[in-house]
Formats: structure tokens, sequence, C-alpha cells
């Protein structure tokens, strides 16, 4: 039994649609649950439109005719006549949102955000489903909600395993033995049946999340890059693909912010012993990079580049030591404001870390920190991690940049820098 997941650049388009799906096609006769993530730009499209709408801008309505727009001609390519019933379905996914839209905010930012940024990947499977189906392929569509079962901590839910786990293994097995099942990635519920989703780029972990409850033999995340590479192709002009890794490098890995994974995916998996693949859906054939037990290290240096860092110093206004009571309270604070740390280094009177600047959250972070601490900070600053360093990789990440903060241990070093 497999997990596939299609990210959404493979279901950006109709063609890419059509090629997800011929890559589905080749594996009919197998057990296989197909995950989908929303399509293209769709999250960060909806993201604005609950943005527009919970701050009242009134444009909200336009921003949601350009979704609209955008589904509606993937669905043109698709099914030219026009006749489909899918068409009815999208359409009524649209409707589900405009209803939303036509009272006045009431609820959280949170809960109104789950509830129309999933509203995605819903529209993406319903269309790649009806796809599938209309090349001649036996498939079901599923609706995610009913199986991956959560608390309500709106926009980074956290999964209730063994609800989940009782309800995945008694209903998708016997549906796995007469259909392809497609679902969304990123979503779940609570027991309100009220939607959740599970934190950005979630759907790797939902895909995780269904293998580890099936027993699956492998996980294979289908990306636009040819596999796992030791760098972002964004930064560096040569990259190297790496073939193997183990489950402990691909922690660290994406701990530190290597987006080509999700960082919950990898332990569920390694918890199985299931494999994990990053393989190409623009070069289906080649073998890509394969996650597993292993004691191989990583063969090259791997450098991973976090921009828009703020850099925040905190200090005792009593000038008491940073010690166990002042680094519970400060870490509350930022578990309160869901702000995660990226870097972080202590001496015996001052705190600093690296954040990503998250906007409000983490003003009003810094605001709340100065009812007790002193409070300073840059901006505009980039973090580097190089795990397997040696000197000749920092001097290369190093030109034209000054040294802000620096930590190192024996496999990893993180550099806080500015440009010169």
């Amino acid at each position: 039994m497999q997990v596939f997941k299609f990210g959404g650049a493979s279901v950006k388009d109709a063609e890419s649609v059509r090629n997800s799906a011929k890559i589905i096609s080749k594996y009919k006769g197998e057990a296989l649950l197909v995950v989908i993530s929303a399509m293209g730009k769709t999250t960060n499209l909806l993201e604005k439109l609950t943005r527009e709408y919970y701050n009242n801008t009134g444009v909200q309505l336009q921003t949601l005719e350009d979704a609209k727009a955008f589904h509606f001609q993937i669905l043109q390519d698709l099914f030219p006549d026009g006749e489909h019933p899918i068409f009815d379905e999208i359409a009524n996914c649209f409707v589900e949102i405009e209803w939303i839209l036509e009272e006045d905010p009431q609820d959280s930012y949170d809960y109104l955000f789950d509830q129309i940024v999933s509203m995605g990947e819903l529209i993406s499977t319903k269309i790649v489903a009806a796809y599938v189906a209309f090349i001649g392929e036996k498939v079901k569509w599923l609706d995610a909600r009913d199986y991956i079962l959560t608390d309500n901590t709106y926009r980074e839910a956290v999964v209730d395993w063994n609800k989940t786990e009782e309800k995945i293994r008694a209903e998708l097995p016997s549906i796995l033995d007469e259909y392809i099942v497609i679902t969304q990635g990123f979503l779940g519920s609570t027991s309100e049946n009220f939607t959740t989703t599970l934190g950005r780029e979630g759907s790797d972990y939902s895909a995780a999340i269904f293998a580890s409850c099936l027993n699956a033999e492998n996980v294979t995340i289908w990306k636009d890059v040819p596999g796992v590479l030791n760098a972002d192709p964004k930064w560096f002009e040569k990259t190297e693909l790496i073939p193997e890794l183990s489950y402990t490098d691909a922690i660290e890995l994406t701990y530190y912010g290597a987006t080509v994974i999700h960082p919950k995916t990898i332990k569920p998996l390694q918890n199985k012993k299931i494999a994990l693949n990053v393989r190409s859906f623009v070069d289906p054939e080649s073998p890509g990079t394969i996650i597993r037990s292993t004691n191989q290290t990583l063969p090259v240096p791997s450098f991973i580049f976090k921009v828009n860092q703020i850099f925040i110093s905190i200090s005792p206004r009593d000038f008491s030591f940073i010690v166990e009571d002042n680094l519970r309270d400060i870490f509350n604070l930022f578990h309160e404001h869901r702000i995660k740390i990226n870097m972080m280094h202590n001496t015996a009177i001052n705190f600093t870390v690296s954040v990503d600047d998250t906007g409000k959250n983490l003003v009003d972070l810094i605001n709340d920190l100065e009812q007790r601490f002193k409070v300073t900070y840059e901006s505009g600053l980039e973090l580097i991690t190089i795990r397997y360093y040696n000197q000749e990789t920092i001097d290369r990440v190093l030109v034209d940049k000054e040294v802000i903060s620096e930590l190192k241990d024996r496999y990893t070093c993180q550099l806080l820098v500015k440009k010169i």
C-alpha cells in the first residue's frame, strides 16, 4: 500500500493536473491513497481573502472572483464541453465561502482562516478526482476531515492520533481494495465538526498520518525538484541531489527550515519505519531521494537560508539572571503568540533569538515582553544554517555579509548575517 502526495505546483494548471493524473494511473491496481494540496497559489489567495474579510476592507468579493476565475479556467481546459457535473460541485464550494462573507465577522481570525482557506484543498481534490475518473480510472474522493480528528487549535491543530487511527483503520482498507482514493492534505476537524488546518505546508504531514495509520509500505512526495538537494536552487547556482537521507538528518534539516519536506512529516514515518521518497513530477522516472533508516550521513554539506529574520535581544529590567524562571516566562510568551524560534543563545543577563518576521503577532509579542524585560531588535537579517559544515562552506556564504550571531555544534553551524 502506498501514499502519494502532490503539492500545489503539481496541480497548478490543467496540464499539471493531466500530468499528475498520468502518474497516478501508472499505479492502478495497487492500493493507493493520494493526498493533494490546493492548486498553485490558491492558499495565498484565500489567506488574502480571509484578511480582507476580517478587516472589512470591502475588496474581498473581488478576491473571491479571482479565485473562482482561476479554478473555472482549469475546469474549462480539462472538460471543454462544460457539461461535466464537476462545474456545479465547484460552484457550490464557492457558494459556501460566499455564505461566510455575507455576515460580518464574529469569530476569531484563526477560526475563520480555517473555514475559508480549507476550501482550496476541497476544490483541488474534487477537480483532480473528477479528471482521474474522466480518463477511466476507478477513483473515490474522500473528505479528510472525516478521518483526521484534531483539537480546536485553529491554524495549527493537534491530531488526536488514537481516534484518527481508529477511524482510518476501520474504514479505509476496504475502500483501498477497490478504489484509488483521493483526499486532501492540510485538513482535519474537531469533535464539533469544525474544520481545522495542520499548519502551513501541512499536506506532507497529512500524507504521513494516513501512511502511519495504514502501515503503508512507503510515501512519495512529488515535487518540482529532482529530490532533496543540498541547497535551494534559488540561492545556489550549483546544487547536488542527495540520493539517500537518514530520518535523523531529514528531521534536522526540516527543523532548521528546509522547505522540501514539512517538519512534522518525518517522525510518524520513522516510528513505523516507512520510507519517504521525494521524486520529481517533471521527471517521474528518476529515482529522487529516499529517506529511511540508515547510518549514512549526508554526502555533502547542506545549506538552508531563511530571510526576513528579526534578531531580538531580551534582558531583565532588574538585572536578575536569565535563569529558569525568566526563561519559562519568555518561552510562554513565544508560545502564546505562536512565534517559532529559529536560533537562540543566552548569557547570564541576556537572551537572544532569531525569528521570522511574521507581522502583527510579532509586534504583540515584543509589546508583551517589554512589560517585564528590556527588549531591542534588528530586522532585515538572514539566517544561514549549514549541516556538516567546514570552514570552506562558511566562507562561501559570508561573501559581502557581516555576522551578527554565530552558533556551532559538532554537525551544524548557524550564522545570522546582514548584507554589508
